[in-house]
């Protein structure tokens, strides 16, 4: 079913920009994984995947800070640093493993590349993690520019790196459309005069998605084309 969607007009879009966890690939057993083998590295307890489900979308830094908070450490800005290394260590290491691409993922961003429209990838994780996970997804060869949480000074929903995502791909943004799965990037869609869509099926902080401020929501980017 697809919700207050109205179908794109290849006319009036030229690129578009999508997002990486929940939008493209389901991140959530590599979250679990490499923070909990962190908390373990720390003596800390281990979290629920559905817990970590609610905290993921706005950088690695937000999410591990929320984890630790939530594990009940005693002083998070104190461990953070050894935190973050253990955290990097293990996700580097693990990276994809536990991690699938949402079905009519690759079908959907083909069929936008073969209406014209040029594609980049845009995510709060850092680079060095989301583009590794592109390449082993088979993703990677759709994406002209790939962009993560630390290749700007801020990060969504921020409309920085919307904007900057659009000066790289040489497009204006009422004709880039933003396409992910939370209020993060509605949020800067809307301030940087993209229009947005949503997938249904990702994480949104755990709130329901389609009560955010939108132009359509999809369950499956192939429903785009």
């Amino acid at each position: 079913m697809i919700s207050n969607f109205i179908p794109l007009n290849p006319q009036q879009l030229d690129a578009a920009i999508v997002d990486l966890d929940g939008t493209m690939v389901n991140t959530l057993g590599d979250f679990a994984e490499a923070l909990n083998r962190m908390l373990a590295d720390l003596q800390l307890p281990a979290i629920a995947p559905q817990a970590i489900e609610t905290m993921v979308g706005k950088g690695s830094e937000h999410l591990i800070r929320s984890v630790l908070a939530h594990v009940g450490a005693a002083d998070v800005d104190a461990i953070y640093g050894q935190a973050w290394q253990r955290y990097e260590h293990h996700y580097l290491q693990l990276n994809g493993q536990f991690a699938e691409v949402y079905p009519g993922v690759l079908e959907g961003l083909q069929a936008l590349r073969a209406r014209g429209l040029r594609l980049a990838c845009l995510t709060n994780k850092p680079l060095s993690f989301a583009q590794p996970l592109l390449a082993q997804k088979g993703l990677a060869p759709l994406f002209e520019q790939v962009f993560g949480g630390d290749s700007f000074e801020r990060k969504k929903p921020d409309p920085l790196p919307l904007l900057k995502t659009c000066e790289a791909l040489g497009t204006s943004p009422a004709r880039t459309l933003m396409l992910g799965d939370s209020s993060n990037d509605a949020q800067a869609a809307r301030a940087a005069g993209c229009p947005v869509v949503l997938v249904s099926y990702g994480y949104n902080h755990g709130q329901p998605v389609r009560q955010v401020d939108a132009d359509g929501f999809v369950d499956a980017l192939t429903e785009l084309a």
